[in-house]
Parts: C-alpha cells; sequence; structure tokens
C-alpha cells in the first residue's frame, strides 16, 4: 500500500476496493473549501496507515458514476470500504482522531 492517497476514478474504484482489505476513499472537489482542508490529514493518514488501510481519492468532478452510485451528495465524504463493501460513511470535514477512531474499529 502507499504511503500517499492514491487517486481513485471510475474506472478503478471496483478493483481497488475490492482488492483491499480495508480502504477508505475521500470523495472530493478541487473546489471544495472543507474538501481541501481536510486533505493534509488525509496524507497522514496515508503516511501513518501503509500497509494497514489503503488510502485514496476520487474527485467527484472527474468521476460522477461512482458518487452517483454511492449516493454522495455532499463532499467531502469518506467511505470506509472491507473487501468491496461499504462500513462506514463519513460525511463533512471532520478531525482526523474521529476517521482514526472508525478506522481502528474496522482494523480489528
Amino acid at each position: 500500500m502507499n504511503a500517499q492517497p492514491v487517486q481513485v476514478t471510475d474506472s478503478s474504484f471496483k478493483e481497488i476496493v475490492n482488492k483491499h482489505s480495508l480502504a477508505i476513499i475521500d470523495f472530493w472537489a478541487p473546489w471544495c473549501g472543507p474538501c481541501l482542508a481536510l486533505a493534509p490529514g488525509i496524507e497522514e493518514l496515508a503516511e501513518e496507515h501503509t500497509g494497514k488501510v489503503f488510502v485514496g481519492r476520487l474527485n467527484v468532478d472527474e468521476n460522477p458514476m461512482t458518487a452517483e452510485r454511492f449516493k454522495v451528495f455532499s463532499i467531502p465524504t469518506m467511505l470506509i470500504m472491507k473487501y468491496g463493501r461499504e462500513v462506514d460513511r463519513i460525511v463533512g470535514l471532520v478531525p482526523k482522531k474521529y476517521i482514526e477512531a472508525l478506522l481502528r474499529k474496522h482494523l480489528g
């Protein structure tokens, strides 16, 4: 797994989330202020959880099909996926500690 978030697309989403036991995908857009504020925390999570959690980012403007499929109506939204299945969802700008707590819940 990578120490930096990986760009996820409509065409790569399914393969990526099915391949990893635990993944968090950040749905974002470059014009979204809260998304930009969240980005450093997402980068830190990728670095701190290398080898345990796949961290990806999906630009909803460039990849609307996946956002629509998962009914992502506001951003930032983070989906926590286990073997391709959504197990948790975080909507909005939240502290990194909150995201980490949810990830720990699913790591065990």
